[in-house]
């Protein structure tokens, strides 16, 4: 099935489920930035919009509608998903505007809603970046690997874990954040360097390895 067909049964089969303002609120904000985010960003990682909502209403604190531009509902994710265009939210959003928005994504994280956010200039000029920050995201909640895929899935944490540091990484790092033996570790940081993602560097002597540096764009590759 192509994107079109996909994603036009994915409308319409949430269209044809909703009544009065959801389903005018669907028919009227599944717009062009939303479409974008679908064709560019959601379709390539996922292949398939199952398990995905558009337009999708929550209650805030004071019990008034929000529609979230998406959430992915699994068991146990509930993920929001906004595309957000600099105009109505950065250029024209006066102070209360901004409080709100800020209350909202607070409410919906205590409520058990991850929220994360695109910007729209990215999802149509350079979705590439959102499709990989996308996969950083789902990954965490994938299933449990099986033997064979466990490696990759510990590659793919160090990577974060390197990312996150303002230093070079050092084995003892790696064994702590992921509670793994130093064997382990030295594999998994090995494998890496191997292919290209790590650069080992030595001490001032240049018998021993010191640290592990995170090669530039390394990052794309989760």
């Amino acid at each position: 099935m192509t994107f079109e067909e996909a994603h036009a049964v994915f409308i319409l089969h949430h269209v044809e489920r909703r009544t009065g303002e959801r389903k005018g609120r669907l028919v009227r904000g599944h717009n062009e930035a939303e479409r974008l985010f679908c064709r560019n960003v959601w379709w390539p990682v996922r292949g398939s919009f199952d398990d995905l909502h558009p337009e999708y209403e929550v209650r805030d604190w004071r019990g008034m509608s929000y529609f979230c531009d998406f959430v992915w509902l699994t068991q146990p994710v509930k993920l929001v998903i906004e595309i957000k265009g600099f105009g109505p939210h950065v250029r024209d959003m006066d102070r209360q505007k901004y409080c709100s928005e800020l209350n909202r994504e607070t409410f919906l994280t205590a409520m058990g809603y991850q929220v994360i956010s695109f910007a729209y200039d990215d999802v149509s000029q350079r979705p590439e970046v959102c499709t990989t920050l996308l996969r950083m995201v789902l990954s965490r909640y994938q299933a449990e690997p099986g033997p064979t895929e466990r490696l990759a899935v510990l590659e793919k944490e160090v990577i974060r874990l390197a990312c996150r540091l303002s230093r070079p990484l050092r084995t003892v790092d790696v064994r702590e954040h992921l509670l793994i033996n130093h064997r382990t570790a030295v594999r998994v940081l090995q494998a890496l360097c191997g292919k290209g993602w790590l650069v080992p560097k030595e001490g001032p002597t240049a018998k021993y390895i010191v640290g592990y540096e995170l090669q530039r764009g390394a990052w794309r590759s989760l």
